[in-house]
């Protein structure tokens, strides 16, 4: 029987992909809707199921919203809340294996730093040009971890980020949806659902981690 493990804050399932591929079965719960989440979902308040359904998996995920730490943060006057710390509690509290992800700013203890060019990941865009996929993504964990270092480093990234059609080379290279997509393994999202996506590619390399963990335990 396969482990369970529960996405929290689960948007349309980048996360979920990546550890159902590395052996676990996957539920998602985020405060929308997410039609194209490709698991069993459960709509709702994450912290609040966390605390009452906790005890039914074998690991968590989450991914509390970043807007608060992102570098863009001060464009806005709107307050975004800050969950890592509540998230953080709540599952400590709980006291099974854990992911938190966010991005680079955010308020994670000793965060592993994981980066798309360094699985390989990018796309050819339609100028020819083969771009890496960047986004650093921040995982903290109760379990012991390893990382793939950075190797974006001196090359054009792909963009994947925002609406419209993409292709822009105004400021960077802003990849179009099939290119962002493919950049990214995440095939199945809208243009507003890649730009926020966790590639699958980073919680395959977490979720074999968190299974060793788990068997070690055993």
């Amino acid at each position: 029987m396969r482990p369970r493990i529960l996405d929290l804050f689960c948007g349309a399932g980048g996360a979920a992909v990546g550890y159902n591929r590395a052996g676990f079965d996957v539920v998602g719960v985020d405060i929308a809707p997410q039609p194209h989440y490709p698991y069993g979902f459960y709509q709702g308040d994450a912290l609040a199921f966390l605390a009452e359904h906790g005890h039914e998996y074998d690991a968590i995920h989450a991914s509390p919203p970043c807007q608060a730490y992102t570098a863009l943060r001060t464009l806005s006057d709107r307050k975004h809340p800050e969950l890592v710390e509540p998230v953080r509690d709540l599952l400590r509290a709980w006291g099974g294996p854990y992911v938190i992800e966010n991005v680079p700013g955010a308020p994670l203890f000793n965060p592993l730093t994981l980066c798309g060019a360094s699985f390989g990941l990018g796309a050819m865009c339609r100028d020819g040009v083969w771009r890496p996929l960047r986004r650093h993504r921040l995982f903290e964990s109760n379990v012991w971890m390893m990382g793939g270092g950075c190797a974006c480093s001196g090359q054009q990234p792909i963009g994947v980020y925002g609406h419209g059609g993409g292709g822009s080379c105004v400021r960077g290279y802003k990849g179009t949806l099939t290119e962002s997509r493919l950049a990214l393994g995440c095939e199945w999202m809208t243009r507003r659902e890649v730009s926020q996506a966790i590639p699958p590619a980073y919680t395959e390399w977490i979720g074999r981690q968190l299974l060793d963990a788990i068997e070690v335990a055993a």
